[in-house]
Parts: structure tokens; sequence; C-alpha cells
């Protein structure tokens, strides 16, 4: 039996030990304290102990079906995430191997009893000069006792597992099966000055400059950006201040909070440990004068990138990621700003009575309009998109604390949010109910269906409950269908939206008829509050619950964002169909193409000079794929991400564009590109759903689950790779779509 040795190495016999064994950023300290640094007391945890840990615990059958559901370089970060979403809840239910935990425990009680302990990555390779992991894995701080680093050490494992860190291995061509982690753990060091040490300046690489930031207490305010530092930029050679920058910080007396002594300290530090590991480094440090102590050493991050390439992308993977502290701020400004402007500028545009505009107003109108879905485009990117986090912080945190045996099982915290989809959702409902309930009306709708809701308008209000019907369904048409969809707009399809209507009439009861409000209550998401609640206990219940709110804030509005940009859209298509029709009736419009949005500054441009050359428009490109006629046949099998858990069998109904939802039969397995806010109220007709794009939290997902709908997504070309009306059987447990009838109805005929 392996007695421990090669597992746990404290600080002071590490010096000898491969970077292999014990990564980077612990040969660095170890190398800094044999030549006389202060570092903080310590030992490391090896990659020999990471292996025993995967192995011994069946994880590294886990990671490789993981990464093999498809090939990695084609994974998006939606699927990625849910990757590294179950990873990590499986390294945190494992139990560490009893004799690798009884020698990290009395590692810990060699450092002494009540010490307060860091908890930090040392994955082999993880920093140089060319690339840099800094921030992509986990810390973990603050702790104390041998159970609480046990648990820390299980975090920092996992997170060699984590979105943005197989981002950046994907990025770096880096396999990600190769990889192993060791852990330091370190004593906290409390003094009142703490900063970083920078041996070159970065943003002006040709002139000799070295750089120091420092923030009153610990480094992580610093690090983490909650406190601003002030900035100073030395001459290398000399260690002579050439400029200082004060930080922002209310309270604090005017001056530097650095003496000079201080900096000349750092500047012979730079200097020295430079000299020991021959480049540049990036150093976080702490205390001042004899209490002086070097928390760490990298390389300085100098690769430039390479012809056409947008160089190192670590800082926009981190971004996906945002801190508590911003997504507050971005409640804030999504829920209070953001979301009530655009749903205001939508009410405004649909209100403008564009159809008397003449042609140079209407010009203006198009350029506005234009204008604006550019810009909450941008905005979408720059806010609602890093906003949308929050309900993944809310996953992580609620499996960090209860450690469920679904990884998704706060999805359940997620039921009855009102978003404007479920108030569509729900009037489509309503409608149905009503004529489900009213056979006359229902036959006289199947009639109009047949004719086309503006022909058989009339004929439909003079029925009985056919007035107040169409003022229903109108009314649902201007609140909730001014949309566009593929590039048309889906108020201009009122046909489609009664066909919806009838199937769901027609259809047995998905949902209980009540509002989204009284689901909200139900015993199912009570039950997994007070499981939260519980399990962090007393002192981390307000920040549970901050949590939580900003997890059901962000899931709410990242479908009301799409729903209100889908609006502008609309409005702007509304524009340009106007324009368009307007320069093909003078004959200056020639062909028969789609106007798209891309033709906005074109058809402005026309209608403002009625001299202008005529407007010919491209032909859109033909649809269709050629992957099932370079496959020869189509599959068997179809293999994807186990997005909601079912059994169904049905025939498939492709949706593609605008004119496929109103084709949309109860009881047919739904194949889409993906589930879009504007089309969810298809959902619960369907079977099954199949979708090209991958993620656990992406909607179509998240409403399967809700209805108790099996739906396996992240399929390449699912909608090209099934036929349209063949039967399939989706296996939302496993992943799986297997094309054709049922092995047992063909052993029964």
């Amino acid at each position: 039996m392996d007695t421990g040795v090669g597992w746990v190495i404290p600080l002071a016999q590490a010096a000898d030990h491969n970077e292999r064994w014990i990564g980077g950023k612990a040969a660095n300290l170890a190398q800094l304290a044999r030549v006389g640094f202060r570092v903080p007391d310590g030992f490391f945890i090896t990659t020999r102990a990471y292996e025993q840990f995967v192995e011994g615990q069946n994880l590294t059958r886990l990671i490789r079906i993981e990464l093999g559901r498809k090939p990695f370089a084609s994974m998006r970060w939606e699927e990625i995430w849910d990757v590294a979403l179950r990873i990590r809840s499986a390294f945190l239910a494992a139990l560490i191997p009893r004799p690798l935990a009884q020698a990290i425990a009395t590692a810990v009680e060699a450092l002494g009893a009540g010490k307060r302990l860091a908890v930090r990555s040392s994955a082999p390779g993880e920093d140089s000069a060319s690339r840099s992991f800094a921030g992509l894995h986990e810390s973990v701080v603050g702790i104390v006792g041998a159970q609480a680093v046990l648990d820390a050490v299980r975090v920092v494992w996992a997170s060699l597992w984590s979105d943005a860190a197989l981002l950046y291995r994907q990025e770096l061509g880096l396999d990600p099966a190769l990889s192993r982690m060791a852990v330091v753990v370190q004593e906290m060091i409390d003094q009142d000055r703490s900063g970083v040490a920078f041996g070159r300046d970065l943003r002006e690489p040709g002139r000799d400059h070295a750089i120091v930031e420092a923030v009153p207490g610990p480094c992580a305010g610093l690090v983490d950006g909650l406190v601003d530092p002030d900035r100073w930029l030395l001459d290398r050679s000399s260690g002579t201040v050439v400029k200082w920058r004060p930080g922002e910080r209310e309270g604090e007396p005017e001056g530097p909070i650095l003496e000079n002594g201080d900096l000349s300290n750092l500047h012979q530090m730079l200097l020295r440990v430079e000299s020991l590991f021959h480049w540049p480094p990036d150093t976080e440090w702490t205390g001042r004068r004899e209490h002086f102590t070097l928390l760490q050493a990298r390389p300085i991050t100098t690769a430039p990138p390479s012809p056409g390439e947008r160089g190192d992308q670590r800082g926009r993977y981190l971004s996906l990621r945002p801190g508590r502290r911003r997504l507050s701020a971005l409640a804030e400004r999504v829920a209070g700003q953001l979301i009530p402007g655009l749903e205001a500028l939508g009410k405004r545009l649909a209100a403008e009575a564009i159809e008397g505009y003449d042609d140079p107003a209407l010009a203006v109108a198009i350029e506005e309009r234009h204008a604006a879905v550019e810009t909450w485009r941008q905005i979408y990117i720059d806010d609602f998109i890093p906003f949308a986090h929050g309900v993944r912080q809310l996953g992580i945190y609620y499996n960090d604390a209860v450690k469920p045996d679904d990884p998704y099982e706060f999805v359940g915290l997620l039921k009855g949010q009102q978003m404007v989809a479920s108030q569509r959702n729900h009037a489509l409902q309503e409608l149905a109910e009503r004529v489900r309930g009213d056979q006359a009306l229902c036959e006289g709708l199947l009639q109009a269906a047949e004719r086309g809701w503006q022909d058989a308008l009339r004929t439909v209000q003079a029925l009985p409950g056919g007035a107040s019907f169409v003022w229903a369904f109108e009314k649902l048409q201007t609140e909730f269908m001014d949309m566009a969809y593929g590039g048309e707009r889906l108020s201009d399809h009122p046909d489609l939206l009664l066909q919806t209507v009838l199937e769901l009439a027609r259809s047995p009861r998905t949902t209980p008829p009540q509002g989204v409000e009284a689901r909200a209550t139900t015993p199912g998401v009570q039950a997994l509050e007070r499981r939260l609640l519980e399990a962090v206990g007393p002192g981390r219940q307000e920040e549970a619950r901050e949590t939580l709110a900003i997890g059901r804030l962000s899931w709410r509005l990242r479908d009301d964002d799409n729903v209100l940009v889908g609006r502008l859209e609309s409005q702007l298509l509304r524009a340009l169909g106007l324009g368009g029709a307007r320069l093909r009736a003078a004959g200056r419009l020639q062909g028969e193409a789609r106007i798209s949005i891309t033709a906005a500054p074109t058809l402005a441009e026309a209608l403002r000079h009625p001299a202008s050359t005529p407007v010919i428009l491209p032909e859109s490109p033909a649809e269709g794929s050629t992957v099932q006629g370079a496959m020869g046949e189509s599959p068997r099998q179809l293999v994807g991400q186990p997005a909601a858990p079912g059994l169904a069998t049905g025939r498939v109904r492709r949706v593609r564009d605008v004119q496929d939802l109103g084709h949309f039969r109860a009881g047919e397995v739904l194949a889409c590109d993906a589930i879009q806010p504007t089309m969810t109220h298809l959902v619960p007709l369907a079977c099954a759903i199949v979708e090209r794009r991958g993620g656990m939290l992406i909607h179509g997902a998240i409403i399967a689950r809700e209805l108790g709908i099996p739906c396996v997504n992240g399929i390449p070309h699912a909608v090209e790779l099934l036929e349209e009306g063949e039967i399939v059987t989706v296996d939302g447990y496993l992943g799986i779509v297997t094309v054709g009838a049922p092995e047992f109805d063909l052993e029964a005929g």
C-alpha cells in the first residue's frame, strides 16, 4: 500500500522537486524560499495525489466521457460550461482516499492549529512567458482546519476543468486529457500593505520601466478588482520613481501609501527575482520592511499574437464569469435601466405612424431604427451576455453548498419566473382553453385557418364568442408577436399563430391553466430554497438569498432581452418593408429578394434620393445542406448532450423558418437549430426536442425539463441529418437520438 510518500511535500523540502510533480507556482515558491526570500510557510500536494484521487474515484472515465461527446474543438461555450459543471459536481461529491486525506490532514496540523490558510492551484506548465493561466483556476482563502482544506483541494482540482480553463486550453491547442493539477497550501499573511509588482511595463515594452501597485490590507482586494491601487512607474535601472498615480479610495489620507524605502525594496526584489529565474517577473507581495513577504512570482506573459490572430484570449474567458460585485452592478443596470429603456423604445417605435411619412422622413426612420438595433446588439454583448452568467453562478453556488446527485437540480429554483415569453405562452393557453370549450368556435376557426385569418376575420367575429376571441387574439398579436424570427416579422403571419392556438386546443393539457405567479410558490421551489439556506448555514444566508435573486433575475431577463431586441428588429423590418414596397411600386427596386436588416442603409439612401440608380438587393443564399448527401445515408444514431431526461418516440418536424412554426403538430419531435424565446410556445406541443446548439441552460433545455419533455442538444447538423416526418426516439437520459421505429415496435410487427 502507498504510504503517502510523494503526495505531500513541505515547502522546505520542495526545492529539488520537478515542476512536473508540484507545478510552476509551487516550484517558483520553493526556489524563492531556498535563496532566502520570505514566503508563507506551507506544503504542496503533488500531481501524484491528484492522479490517485481521479483514478481511485473513477473520475478519469467521467472526464473521458464528458470530453468525448463531440470533438473538443467544436464545442460551444455553453457546452463546455456544462461539461465543467458536471465534472465539478463529481469532484465535490467524491471522497478523497483515506490515506491521501490523512497525509493532507497531517500536513495541515504541522502548520499549527487554528491558522488561516490559502489553497491555490499549481498546474504544471500553467505559467510561462507565452501563456498564463492566472485567474483561470480557483483559489480558496481564509479557511481553517483539515476538513476545510480537503474540501478546498477538491474545488481547486475541479477548477482544472472549468469552462475558462478548458477554453484557454482549446485556444492553445493543449490536450485537456493530459492536464494535471498540483496544489499549494500556505499560511495566510495579513499585513497593512499588499500589492503586485512587474519587472517590465508591457504597455510600453520599449521603455525601461517597472511597475508597482499597492492597496491597504490584503492583496486579494487588488487582484479581484475591489480596491483601486496606488500605482508607481519606476526606472528599472535606478529604481527612481518616474510617475505616481494615487488610487481612488474613500476615506484614505492623501499621499502615497508606500514610502520611498518600500519602493526601493520592491525594486531590488524584482531585480533579484529576474536574476534568479532569468525572466521579467509578475509578483504578488504583502508587508513592508522586515515584514515583507513574497506571495508568488511568475513570468510576465509577453507572447505576441500570431499574424491574423486576436492574441491571448484569457481575459475574455475570465469575463464570461463576472464576480459577485460585477453581477450585482449589472443587475442594477440591466433591470433598472436597460430593460425598461429597451421596452419603452420598442413600444414607441411600434406606435409611430410611419405609414404616413413621406420618403425622406421614412428614410430617417429606417436609419434611426437601424442605429437602435446596432446599439442594442452591442449592449447585448457588453451587458446582457455577462449578466446571463448570474444563473450559472447560482448553479455553481447551489452545487457547492448542497452537493446534489443531479448537478442541475438548481434549475428547479428558476421555475415560475415572470418572463415576457411566459406571459405570451399563458395568453396562448387561455385562447386555446376558449376554443377547447366551444365546439362551434373551434369548427369556425378551423375553416378560417384554411382560408387565412384576414379573409375569415368577419366570419369569425360573427360566431358566438367570436368577437371576444378576435379581440384577445389581436391583442396577443400586438403585445407579444411583434418580434423578428428568421428575418421576418411574426406579426405579419397571424395564420401561423392561429394554427398554434388550434393545435394547443386539440392537444391534451400539458400545464395547469394557472399563471406563472402561482407556480412560483409550489412546494418544490420552496423546498429547494430551504435546502440551499440550510446547507450554507445562518452566517451565509444573506449571501445565498442575493445569489438566488441575481440568478433568477438573470434567467428571466436573458429571455426578455432576446424578445425585446427581437421587437426592435421587427420594427426595423416594418419600416424596411414599407420602404421596399414604395421603391418597388416606383420601379426602383429590382428583384424579389427578401429585404433583410442589412439592406437598411441602401434603402434609406434610395428613399432620400429619388433620382438615384435602381436598387438591386442580393439574393438570399440558398437553403439546404450537403451534410447528409456527403455521408451517403442517414445515420442510425445521433449523439449529443442529455439536456432533459425522458424517453419519447415521434415524427420529426424541422423548424427552420417562420412558415415552419405554423406546421408543427402535437406529439411531434421538434428539431431545430435552437429554441428561441420567439418560438417557445411550440414546446408544450412537442413530445421531444432535438437541437444543434448545446447547453443545459439554453431555453429549450430549461423549458423541456420544466415540462417533463426529453431533450437532446449539441448535435452538429441536427436539422439536416433528420428527415422531415421520419420516426425517431429521443433519449434524454443518455443524450442519444435513434432514427427509425423502435426495435420493440419492429419485433411486435
